[in-house]
């Protein structure tokens, strides 16, 4: 029986997670104590049964040097980054990995591996996408930030494909009706900003059936979205002003900006996932704590167990924010014909 209990924080969607079954998740370039030790955590809770790929011998060497033991844990050799990209979606596409997780690889090489329209994980006339799915500590839920890390810089068809993903993914995590606010400056149309046009079509599209499953609303501003003082005090009457699940950014640019400052300035942990490709992809940093990791992890579980996808027959680090952005060119993102 599925538990329908409620999703409030980062937290519950782990707890959530770990009523299921594990999942087989590949880590590309497993060469990195941090990854290293965010697999074992996710491993000895139950989450993941993990897959590391990378050479060998560097794998060993930074799991001694954090002290982490991986017997029993099998390891795949890739002699580079690419390969072991290239084998992760391999294993994917053979039903031997159920997930991807991003280790100490740069992201343009993962995704170039994950994006092939021939040899990838990209599916027919399915829009990849990016969600964060972000604990706020002064946000009495779970709040969607789409898409702040993939698509450049949507145009209202692409807009309506990245909600509708996010729109699926809120579903499975048990919200039947997700509030999507679509964002601008300003809760007013204005012929001179695009993207309040853009807002005001897809939420007609909704009240017309075009993007189903969600009540959409737009353009609201930020505080309007997730104030109801803010949207009471302007005389905004909407079922979706202050209370919102999901807020549609107007492009990677303004969503990244966003991401991040929830994540420094309000103290936001913020889990990412990749949608629209044949199997969960997490997308993480090196600066990840451990927290979003895991609820990244436990994200992917939900998505292969509860709500499952479509599968195909047959190191130099750097420092990065843990809201990760993985910019792709708009051929990468828009649906493959079929």
């Amino acid at each position: 029986m599925r538990n329908t209990s409620p999703i409030s924080t980062l937290q519950d969607l782990v707890a959530r997670a770990q009523l299921l079954k594990p999942i087989r998740v590949a880590v590309v370039a497993a060469e990195q104590g941090l990854v290293l030790e965010a697999v074992r955590e996710a491993k000895s809770i139950g989450l993941i049964e993990p897959l590391l790929i990378g050479n060998p011998n560097s794998i060993m060497a930074s799991a001694e040097a954090a002290e982490i033991d991986l017997d029993g844990i099998e390891i795949v050799a890739a002699n580079t980054d690419l390969e072991a990209a290239r084998l992760s979606v391999d294993m994917v596409r053979k039903a031997n990995a159920d997930a991807v997780m991003k280790g100490d690889i740069h992201t343009d090489t993962f995704m170039h591996a994950l994006l092939d329209q021939e040899l990838g994980l990209r599916m027919p006339g399915q829009r990849v996408s990016h969600v964060f799915l972000v604990d706020i500590p002064t946000y009495p839920k779970l709040l969607a930030v789409t898409d702040a890390a993939i698509n450049i810089s949507p145009d209202l068809n692409a807009k309506a494909e990245i909600l509708r993903n996010a729109i699926g993914f809120l579903h499975l995590l048990g919200i039947e009706t997700p509030k999507a606010a679509v964002l601008s400056a300003v809760e007013t149309v204005n012929a001179a900003i695009p993207s309040t046009l853009d807002a005001a079509c897809l939420a007609l599209m909704a009240k017309r059936g075009q993007i189903a499953g969600a009540t959409v609303d737009g353009p609201l501003a930020l505080d309007n979205a997730i104030s109801i003082e803010a949207a009471r005090e302007k005389g905004i009457v909407s079922d979706v002003a202050g209370t919102a699940d999901i807020l549609l950014v107007p492009d990677l640019v303004s969503g990244n900006i966003l991401a991040k400052n929830l994540e420094y300035f309000a103290g936001a942990t913020a889990a990412g996932i990749v949608l629209g490709l044949s199997a969960p992809v997490v997308l993480s940093s090196r600066a990840d704590p451990p927290e979003a990791r895991l609820a990244a992890l436990a994200l992917a579980v939900l998505m292969h167990r509860t709500h499952g996808v479509d599968r195909y027959p047959e190191k130099k680090i750097t420092l990065e924010s843990s809201v990760h952005c993985a910019a792709q060119p708009e051929a990468a993102c828009c649906p493959l014909g079929v």
